[in-house]
């Protein structure tokens, strides 16, 4: 079974940064995933995709919410099994429980019921 452990959270101003990591571990011979995703969720919201990358192979391309373009960035240390959220210009609106998720099959879009494996998630709290 794969285990995926956030990190990074915190409380920071608007206009600050944070990074966020997850680690991947439990890895057997017959799990390939396939995608890593960041996925938040505010009080009240329903849960978002925010930024995701391909790391079963290929270009290892990335993609991002439009709410979260050019201010966040995905990042993938395959030696490491970890994926990374860098975070800046954040906004109070930001603020939420952040999730890392991963799935097992081709496909690396935000959609919550395809994805296998979630962290317990790290908070993120922007304050104006």
């Amino acid at each position: 079974q794969v285990q995926l452990v956030e990190s990074g959270g915190g409380s920071v101003q608007a206009g600050g940064s944070l990074r966020l990591s997850c680690a991947a571990s439990g890895y057997t011979y017959n799990v390939n995933l396939n995608c890593m995703a960041w996925f938040r969720q505010a009080p009240g919201k329903e849960r978002e995709g925010v930024g995701a990358a391909y790391i079963g192979g290929g270009n290892g391309g990335t993609s991002y919410a439009d709410s979260v373009k050019g201010r966040f960035s995905i990042s993938h240390d395959n030696a490491k099994n970890t994926v990374y959220l860098q975070m800046n210009s954040l906004k109070p609106e930001d603020t939420a429980m952040y999730y890392c998720a991963a799935k097992r099959n081709s496909g690396c879009k935000f959609v919550v019921s395809w994805y296998n494996y979630w962290g317990q998630g790290t908070q993120v709290t922007v304050s104006s």
